[in-house]
């Protein structure tokens, strides 16, 4: 596939400075550009390989001013790395698109309806009376249980497993072996100090534009429904229990773990290796530092928070720099006694 200068520039609504006929074929780093490729400038530190980079077209902020000669064509936008970012969605999509049809063996339930132009590839599984939106794209072994609903646009990749009665919206994302819609965690202690098992009967929600990690699991609820509102991103390895609710853009990382009854609010920052107690309310544009621990609600929009339990970031970091200081405080107590016993 390939695209002229002057096409990809319409595409970002950006102005071109060099040759508008040239012609690009694929994407790269700017350091490992070559000729019919394109990249991007965004972090200033990466400037010294626009003079010595081989790629044909750099894409570059509109207030760039370059300090020596350089070869590529350029693309000013307002910003690059996320014109960048939607050419890599671009591509994407017309990669996507390729696919099509259904593939054999793979097998469809009873009553279930098939939007146009899915891809259904080998070894997958669709249950009875689901509903798989328009250009879905399921790939190999991946297994959807009965009554699971699917919106259009979407990719189930390989491997991921999607339980009975979940709804996916419009253009989401699920990785591999990521499992949607498996059981909550739930156990009643007997007096014996055995389990009993609590039936999970609920579901999952994932709205339009959400993205879950490979081997994320976001369980089922015991009643009701465990939601990710529209435009939430998961990592990897991000285990999301029973009646959680996280809200709009909210992104977490890897290894977090959000217990049962969670309410997250919209647009925070999940760092990699938080973990949530269990039915607190985490409020909106909330930012939380990696392998934090969080056990109380959080009430206050917008605050930074880090260490375990967690406190106001800047809190956390002035008590971790007093506490790296002990040895030498009680080096100077041992001093001060040792001088005091002399005396």
């Amino acid at each position: 596939m390939e695209f002229t200068v002057e096409q990809i520039a319409q595409i970002l609504n950006g102005e071109i400075k060099g040759d508008k006929t040239l012609k690009v074929k694929q994407l790269s780093k700017i350091e490992e550009g070559t000729e019919g490729s394109i990249s991007f400038l965004a972090n200033l530190k990466y400037e010294p390989f626009l003079y010595t980079t081989q790629a044909s077209v750099v894409i570059v902020d509109k207030d760039f001013v370059p300090k020596k000669t350089y070869s590529p064509t350029l693309i000013s936008v307002e910003n690059a790395y996320a014109s960048f970012t939607i050419l890599l969605q671009e591509y994407q999509k017309i990669l996507s698109n390729v696919k099509k049809g259904i593939e054999q063996p793979s097998f469809i339930g009873k009553n279930s309806v098939i939007g146009e132009d899915i891809y259904l590839a080998a070894f997958s599984y669709i249950g009875d009376n689901c509903k798989i939106g328009k250009n879905t794209k399921i790939y190999p072994n991946v297994t959807i249980s009965d009554s699971v609903t699917i919106g259009e646009n979407c990719i189930i990749h390989t491997g991921a497993k999607i339980h009975n009665d979940t709804i996916i919206g419009n253009n989401c994302v699920i990785h591999s072996n990521a499992v949607i819609g498996g059981d909550g965690f739930g156990f009643a202690p007997k007096a014996d100090g055995t389990f009993d098992t609590i039936p999970q009967l609920g579901n999952v929600i994932l709205e339009d534009d959400v993205c879950v990690g490979s081997n994320t699991c976001v369980d089922r609820a015991t009643m009701g429904s465990t939601i990710l509102r529209k435009g939430v991103k998961l990592d990897n390895l991000v285990q999301i229990a029973h009646n959680v609710e996280v809200g709009e853009n909210t992104v977490i990382a890897a290894l977090a773990g959000i217990s049962g009854s969670v309410k997250i609010g919209s647009n925070c920052m999940i760092g990699g290796q938080t973990g949530m107690t269990g039915h607190i309310k985490i409020a909106n544009n909330t930012r939380v530092t990696a392998q934090t621990g969080i056990s109380k609600t959080v009430k206050v929009e917008g605050l930074v928070l880090g260490g375990n339990p967690a406190i106001e970031n800047r809190d956390y970091l002035r008590n971790h720099a007093y506490i790296r200081q002990i040895p030498k405080l009680e080096k100077r107590l041992s001093d001060l006694e040792k001088k005091t016993t002399n005396e």
